[in-house]
């Protein structure tokens, strides 16, 4: 869709793209380039620090707001809407996009379906678990203007059914191509993740130690990502970092498990750094707790040939092929079995499954359903 004008709303949180952490705004940085490949001209509303080249960006806020997000909501209620003050301001002051993608949970779809016909028709990416705002997804109705797309079939299962009637297509998340780094095999399972109790370091790290294999951790604890910087804070006697469930997750399950040798923390890592553990990894450990909709670092291990266990929900039964490109299994003993016999497996199988999320095939089917949400829309 050559000249096609489109309005890519990242929100406040994290950087685009993000330096570590940040699985949304990873697969923000992996469609655009594609989007403009094919001839769209990309508007980034995103934070100051972005990075990602675009064909204009929107900077609302100047500092990511991620070390907030977990705070009480009267404290942090206003960061998204500030957000989206500023992009509704650029809608409203030129007539610039045809359509607006968005990814901002909640806020922005309620905010650009308030403004009707004000707002160039828009299509929003379900990044997330569908039950956790029952009450907004069961009563809002985008009036056709508004839709949405889902990343896999089981989170749109788990949807409410007014939400599902407003989403026009499932589009499966791509991972971003690997870096051409040399990188020798190692030895280690790698969590690749932010340590939380539904990412589940803490059965990682037993699974491991069971299995004799050592464990990375990487991933930030409350968003930060320098494990110097967390111990200092958590010295220092921060009471609302104290507070937060992820650190207690990580000083009560996890901590106690990390010796730095079996099981090492080394915070939050991109880039090369990133790719070097990521290619060199046995194993990518995914034992969630949780169904996760998207599980874009899965689909980054396949790609780079490393088989993946996990547990079988949310998306990774329809991303890992029990027993060819890893395991799945619910319970330790059976993650313990799968890891040790995680050299049976072909990286070349996992390589040859991943070709199918490639960062094309997902723009040619988010500008299907541009097309779709405009021709349902004509101006």
């Amino acid at each position: 869709m050559t000249g096609l004008r489109v309005l890519v709303n990242a929100g406040p949180w994290l950087p685009v793209p993000p330096d570590g952490y940040g699985g949304i705004e990873t697969v923000v940085a992996t469609l655009v380039p594609e989007l403009r490949r094919a001839g769209a001209h990309v508007t980034l509303a995103t934070v100051g620090p972005s990075t990602l080249e675009a064909d204009d960006h929107l900077r609302v806020l100047d500092e990511p707001a991620f070390p907030s997000i977990a705070m009480p909501y009267n404290r942090v209620s206003g960061i998204a809407h500030a957000h989206m003050q500023g992009v509704v301001a650029a809608l409203r002051a030129e007539d610039r996009w045809d359509v607006v993608h968005d990814h901002l949970e909640v806020v922005g779809p309620a905010v650009l379906g308030a403004m009707g016909d004000a707002a160039p028709p828009t299509l929003q990416t379900l990044h997330w678990d569908l039950r956790k705002h029952p009450d907004f997804y069961s009563r809002f109705d985008g009036r056709g203007r508004v839709r949405f797309a889902a990343v896999s079939a089981s989170q749109l299962e788990r949807a409410p059914e007014n939400l599902q009637a407003q989403t026009i297509g499932v589009v499966p998340l791509a991972a971003p191509p690997a870096l051409d780094v040399a990188v020798e095999p190692g030895g280690h399972a790698l969590v690749l993740a932010r340590i939380t109790a539904d990412k589940g370091q803490d059965l990682a790290a037993r699974v491991c130690r069971r299995a004799g294999i050592p464990l990375v951790l990487a991933g930030p604890v409350a968003g930060i990502g320098d494990p110097e910087e967390l111990e200092r804070r958590l010295a220092d006697g921060d009471e609302a970092l104290h507070g937060h469930p992820d650190v207690r997750y990580w000083l009560e399950r996890v901590r106690p498990l990390v010796d730095g040798t079996s099981v090492t923390w080394v915070g939050g890592v991109a880039g090369e750094r990133k790719e070097r553990l990521l290619r060199s990894a046995r194993a990518l450990l995914a034992p969630n707790r949780w169904a996760e909709p998207g599980a874009t670092g899965v689909v980054e291990a396949l790609a780079r040939g490393v088989p993946v266990v996990g547990t079988p929900l949310g998306v990774l039964p329809s991303l890992v092929a029990h027993g060819r490109t890893g395991f799945l299994a619910a319970g330790e003993d059976e993650l313990v079995r799968g890891l040790r016999r995680i050299g049976e497996l072909d990286p070349g199988a996992c390589r040859e499954a991943a070709q199918q999320w490639s960062p094309a095939a997902m723009a040619r089917q988010y500008l299907d359903l541009y097309a779709q949400l405009l021709e349902a829309n004509p101006s």
